[in-house]
């Protein structure tokens, strides 16, 4: 029997003891301690160099968390981590208190509730804009409901104010190719939230966008904090300032140092490894 995990700085080790183990089903998320994401001495190596060293890391359900490092830091290696692309060698990856992330595909992973941005947007530029959104929404896929069956009702409803939380109601019909890259942007964040993930990991999301579509981005986005939780990765420090909430620095696969981006802005070794280079 697996052990349930503790919620971090309740004192002793991470995991309970057998007896109290609470078992959930699988794919059904367990929050009751309220970590959504349980990362524990994560150690992964590619050709002798070690992406991640030891790396330890909790986000609770419902945050807001920002990952900065220089590069090389380990923080692509981490989502990777996390979404089942990469198997660390050692440490434990937890999705909730029962989901075991180093033991699911990357297949189970997304269906569990953990859904992933990369920065180059992935759209469907023939489709149009609600036909990308139709695409991922979670629908019964055998033959008989083909993409050519009539919408539901609640499906056409759910669609219909994603449009408006990701601002793209009037570019409903219009193909995904001809958007700029910042509605681009928003439309695979619609993409993945009418898959209703439990916890969201963003990677660098306002790259290349004007400062407009920055703003924007950065009011879509604080805006699920509380609804979803959300890890974004960026090297954007006024972006970040916008989000607010907890900031996680990494260097050399470690954490090495957490909380406003104020006082990560303000510890030594942060401007020393990330900010003063």
């Amino acid at each position: 029997m697996s052990a349930a995990r503790l919620s971090p700085g309740g004192g002793g080790s991470v995991l309970e003891s057998a007896s109290m183990v609470h078992v959930a089903e699988r794919g059904v998320l367990d929050a009751t301690h309220r970590v959504i994401l349980y990362l524990e001495g994560i150690t992964v190596s590619f050709d002798g160099f070690r992406a991640l060293n030891q790396l330890t890391l909790y986000v609770e359900k419902g945050e807001l968390r920002c990952v900065i490092g220089p590069n090389g830091a380990g923080k692509t290696t981490m989502m990777d981590v996390i979404t089942g692309k990469t198997r660390p060698e050692s440490g434990t990856a937890f999705f909730g208190q029962t989901m075991d992330l180093t033991r699911m595909s990357e297949a189970e992973i997304a269906h569990a509730g953990i859904g992933r941005k990369f920065q180059k947007p992935t759209v469907f530029e023939r489709h149009t804009v609600f036909e990308n959104l139709e695409l991922a929404l979670k629908a019964d896929r055998r033959v008989r409901a083909s993409l050519f069956a009539r919408l539901r009702d609640d499906a056409r409803d759910r669609i219909a104010e994603m449009l408006r939380f990701i601002r793209l109601a009037e570019e409903a019909d219009r193909p995904a190719g001809l958007l700029s890259h910042g509605q681009k942007q928003w439309l695979e964040i619609g993409m993945l939230l009418v898959q209703e993930p439990q916890l969201l990991l963003l990677d660098e999301p306002v790259a290349g966008m004007s400062d407009d579509e920055t703003e924007r981005t950065a009011e879509l986005i604080a805006s699920l904090a509380g609804k979803h939780s959300v890890v974004v990765v960026e090297h954007d420090m006024e972006f970040i300032a916008r989000l607010g909430g907890k900031v996680t620095v990494l260097d050399e696969g470690a954490v090495l140092a957490e909380g406003t981006l104020q006082a990560v802005q303000d510890d030594p070794r942060v401007v020393e490894v990330y900010l003063g280079r």
